[in-house]
């Protein structure tokens, strides 16, 4: 097969099931030195570009193997522990071992037992999106979380909520405007403002400099605690470390600058949070964070787990793992050159695009369009494609939503279950205020109370 063909069928644009089929078959042409006209163009190069950062095969570790694996009910989450304090002891080991610099997203730890874990090692700063990933932070011993999503309306007063059943837990939030500030009013919780770096998706406009300057002073009027500077550049990740760098850099030169026009107009900046996985070293490496007058902190929450996207982000000699896989089974061999796995888009993934995930030791084979409950996998004319019955593992192209497609995981230690584990923030609170008297289910109780 043609490479252009297999990225072809990876993007799901062609006949997956039969590569002799007519319609496939009109598309079977190469081109002198490997190009192709346009839209045949256009569409490779989109192919290409979905994969470009993300690994496209991942060696097969002893540490993954899952010894009794004829007793697990497939699609599982497993966690491995062991790979999950390794990572955390990688990154702490690049922050010089200073814990405190780390404020950890726990969108993608879940677990109250991660959780657990990054606290045993110091990291006591954290931030959320939802208000159940709140409640689990604060039920698992950390002492500073950030609210760090637009919360409005009865979520806000919910956030307050859990401020005040943990009194002990430096709570914040974020801003952008007078009205989610004066949402906020009379409560306890600490304000963070908002930085759009420049990925548009929240946040004031970091060149608003008047704007910001005006918040930050309603800030004080309404009797808040202004505790900093919030700015998540995560629309860098598809460009190369250098270029990343570079962008990510050119960013904290504008946002020192913001820093400055806010002390020139009479006020403190605490707190300066930057950076996901993606731009995580080229934050630590920015030497205008230091000696500045405020603490500075990176907030990559991806790394504790990491998945095919952040491993190709990150430089090898980083050290980290992957310390979650799927494991699947094969069910089904419907064409010589596809088998397909119980592993569908309810399991694995598919927000970040085709494929979701590498399928770890076996490089034959290239995940193509899933569906709800199934994943095809396409080997084109390899003979070593496992047969019916088979267990796989698959690395996530995105661990967090994948972590958040489970009920549970399986912890596993040199290949032994060690425990069975709830992901305690998945998904979402129950939707209604619990000040309108409305009592949840024994189900969704069970579930907050996790």
């Amino acid at each position: 097969m043609r490479n252009w063909e297999s990225l072809l069928l990876t993007a799901g644009l062609v006949n997956k099931l039969d590569s002799r089929s007519p319609s496939f078959r009109a598309e079977r042409i190469w081109f002198p030195g490997g190009s192709a006209p346009s839209p045949l163009r256009a569409i490779i190069e989109a192919a290409m570009a979905r994969q470009k950062f993300m690994l496209s095969e991942f060696p097969w570790d002893e540490r993954h193997r899952v010894n009794s694996v004829e007793e697990v009910l497939t699609p599982a989450l497993v966690v491995y522990p062991d790979i999950v304090a390794s990572n955390i002891a990688q990154t702490l080991h690049l922050l010089g071992g200073n814990a405190d610099r780390w404020r950890a997203h726990i969108k993608t730890a879940k677990l109250a037992y991660t959780l657990r874990m990054l606290v045993d090692r110091g990291v006591r700063n954290f931030k959320c999106a939802t208000t159940l990933e709140l409640l689990v932070a604060c039920r698992s011993g950390t002492a500073d979380v950030l609210f760090a999503y637009p919360a409005m309306s009865a979520n806000a007063r919910r956030v307050c909520e859990i401020a005040e059943q943990f009194p002990d837990v430096r709570i914040s939030v974020l801003v952008e405007n007078e009205e989610q500030m004066r949402q906020w009013q009379g409560s306890a919780v600490g304000i963070f403002l908002d930085i759009n770096p420049g990925m548009n998706r929240t946040g004031v406009e970091q060149n608003h400099g008047h704007e910001i300057v005006r918040l930050l002073r309603g800030v004080g009027d309404a009797g808040l605690e202004f505790r900093g500077l919030h700015y998540y550049d995560g629309q860098y990740g598809g460009l190369e470390q250098r270029e990343r760098t570079a962008a990510a850099n050119a960013g904290y030169h504008r946002l020192l600058e913001l820093v400055n026009e806010i002390r020139c107009s009479g006020m403190s900046v605490p707190e300066v949070i930057t950076a996901g996985t993606p731009t995580f070293l080229s934050s630590l490496g920015y030497e205008g964070f230091h000696g500045k007058g405020f603490v500075h902190r990176v907030s990559p929450g991806t790394i504790v787990y990491c998945d095919a996207t952040s491993l190709a982000q990150l430089p090898r000699q980083c050290g980290y793992a992957p310390a979650v896989l799927v494991l699947t089974r094969v069910v089904s061999r419907p064409h010589d050159d596809i088998v397909t796995c119980d592993a569908g888009h309810k399991a694995v993934s598919a927000d970040a695009g085709i494929p979701t995930c590498v399928v770890v030791g076996h490089p034959e084979l290239t995940p193509l369009t899933p569906s709800e409950e199934h994943l095809p996998l396409g080997s084109g004319e390899d003979k070593r494609s496992p047969q019916v019955g088979a267990a796989l593992y698959l690395l996530p192209r995105h661990v967090c939503p994948t972590v958040n497609n489970f009920d549970s995981a399986l912890l596993v230690r040199d290949g032994e279950i060690a425990s069975v584990e709830r992901v305690s923030a998945r998904g979402h609170e129950g939707p209604l205020l619990r000040t309108l008297g409305w009592t949840p289910s024994p189900l969704l109780a069970r579930k907050s109370d996790s």
